[in-house]
């Protein structure tokens, strides 16, 4: 099938997903697909091909477009985020694997995962400012609220990296726990939250002292985030095969709930309404729903192999 073909279909696809709502998105990494889903029905509708390794998406700041990152074929595929249909496709975006774009809107930050390397856009118009070597394994990466800084996570040294975007320069790095993951930034930006998937906690680190201050224990394998939505807690997957998903209060730095999330929990999203957590299940060819309020998982869905990122269409952004 040639690529204007395969454009065409996925354009189509995602035109269906936004002229209804109430359907989710999934990627598919090693089927180099896109699953969609029925959030009323809970039914995969359908698939179509997107590109080699798809492992994350991210709006654009002004929501005008969702984002995909192409890791092995090097490219991001801009989707209209009303209409769905393809916008363009940029190129020459060396192994993206985790995308973030700065508070402030002025850098875009792409990690090179395979290639030990951080890369810095201007986001503006997406043309490559510097490279900044990150060995090793760049993977996940948070911002300060002032723009100053990106904090990656280095899974193979084990450490975090800081990255001071005014000079585009590394500034320092910090050991941490073994396999570092996910990271995300407390509301009061005060605290790095660190996934440790290495083990079985998340690392608390004051990081203008540059010092860990606490480890919250949640369960084996702590890997990734995604806030509430209230300002106060955060849900962290623990990505084992009988997995779980933590909940932990940002202001007491404890861990409050936990729900059981069977086949891999990785990457997350929470209904507008609040009342479900979307789970890819990365072992088990599956996104689990939890129902926040039964506390427990509600609907399986079977989608593609491995499936990672994961969202739904014109969700709110979350503190």
């Amino acid at each position: 099938m040639k690529l204007p073909h395969l454009i065409g279909l996925l354009a189509s696809a995602f035109l269906s997903i936004y002229a209804h709502a109430e359907t989710a998105i999934v990627l598919n990494s090693v089927d180099e697909n896109v699953s969609f889903i029925d959030t009323k029905t809970y039914k995969e509708t359908g698939k179509s091909p997107a590109c080699k390794e798809p492992h994350h998406l991210i709006a654009t700041p002004d929501d005008t477009s969702v984002i995909v990152a192409c890791a092995i074929s090097n490219e991001l595929v801009f989707f209209d985020a009303k209409t769905g249909k393809e916008q363009k496709r940029i190129k020459n975006i060396s192994d993206p694997y985790q995308l973030g774009f700065s508070p402030d809107n002025r850098w875009f930050v792409a990690n090179s995962l395979r290639l030990d390397r951080v890369d810095l856009y201007s986001a503006t118009d997406y043309k490559l400012v510097t490279r900044i070597p990150a060995a090793k394994t760049p993977s996940h990466m948070a911002f300060d609220k002032a723009s100053q800084f990106v904090f990656i996570t280095l899974q193979d040294s084990n450490e975090i990296l800081a990255i001071d975007l005014k000079t585009q320069q590394p500034l320092w790095k910090l050991p941490v726990g073994p396999t570092p993951a996910g990271i995300h930034m407390t509301p009061d930006d005060k605290y790095l939250l660190v996934g440790i998937m290495g083990a079985d906690y998340v690392e608390v680190i004051d990081w203008r002292a540059r010092k860990t201050i606490k480890k919250i224990v949640t369960a084996k394998a702590a890997h990734n985030f995604l806030a509430r939505g209230d300002g106060r807690h955060v849900f962290v997957s623990n990505r084992t095969v009988n997995g779980s998903i933590s909940l932990v209060d940002m202001q007491t730095l404890t861990e409050v709930e936990k729900y059981d999330v069977p086949g891999g929990p990785d990457d997350m999203e929470i209904r507008a309404d609040g009342k479900e957590l979307w789970a890819t299940a990365r072992f088990a060819r599956k996104v689990q729903v939890i129902d926040l309020e039964q506390k427990k998982v509600s609907y399986s869905i079977p989608v593609g192999r491995s499936p990672h990122g994961v969202s739904f269409i014109n969700h709110a952004a979350r503190q």
